[in-house]
């Protein structure tokens, strides 16, 4: 079912004043001395070196939360987990469950689109060592609230602690305070589930904490607390 135009509207008047953000000066000064610099592999492309606002599917039912853009992939790309071997992981199990058209994303005009799925993260700059403050989580948040007023999910996938403990912040949750953890479940204020899953940072990926079977179980689970039905497992060599 498509969004209705207000909301698909309003998701893209947000996703320019977060483009435009400047509120922070250490995360100012850094996403725009990376784009300066750049690395070696991309030093004929033009950075984007700008807050990157959240992509997918206006309508979708499936939130994904995770920590903040990748100083060489969406903070090049300019679109969330985009252009990095983050992405390349997320995005091939999105793919695998039937959440991405392919099983890539390079680019923000490479045409991939996300069907039931809406990707998102608490902090919009690429943070110094991936480290964002305390206060410009804060100065952050304004966006991640009315960004979940906007989209109509169902359930969230928190792509590690830190999207876990956002969501945790921004929506409540009744009784203690749930611990993180890889395939965890908690239910919000709102009576809406929380699934949790390791980063899909090289430091798990690369150490093998997360495996491409452990990502697509828990991306599986997500969409079934959502009420999507995950495409079906292919057997082993097909």
């Amino acid at each position: 079912m498509p969004p209705p135009p207000s909301s698909a509207r309003a998701l893209a008047e947000l996703g320019d004043e977060i483009v435009a953000c400047r509120r922070c000066p250490r995360l100012v000064a850094w996403r725009e001395q990376v784009a300066r610099e750049k690395r070696r592999a991309y030093a004929d492309e033009e950075y984007w070196g700008r807050p990157v606002p959240g992509f997918g599917d206006p309508a979708a039912a499936l939130l994904i939360v995770g920590l903040a853009p990748g100083a060489h992939g969406a903070n090049r790309t300019g679109r969330m987990f985009t252009g990095d071997r983050s992405g390349d992981v997320l995005y091939a199990s999105l793919y695998r469950c039937g959440l991405a058209d392919r099983p890539t994303s390079t680019a923000r005009d490479d045409g991939l689109t996300l069907t039931g799925a809406w990707i998102t993260a608490p902090v919009r700059c690429a943070p110094p060592a991936n480290r964002p403050t305390t206060e410009e989580r804060d100065a952050c948040a304004p966006f991640l609230t009315r960004e979940l007023g906007l989209v109509p999910w169902r359930a969230v996938l928190a792509l590690g602690a830190f999207g876990w403990d956002a969501v945790v912040r921004h929506v409540g949750v009744e009784g203690p305070r749930p611990r993180f953890g890889h395939g965890a479940r908690a239910t919000l204020a709102d009576g809406r589930p929380l699934v949790g899953s390791y980063h899909v940072s090289q430091q798990n990926t690369f150490t093998g904490r997360l495996t491409p079977d452990m990502l697509d179980d828990v991306v599986r689970d997500a969409m079934r607390a959502a009420g999507l039905r995950p495409r079906r497992r292919r057997a082993a060599g097909r």
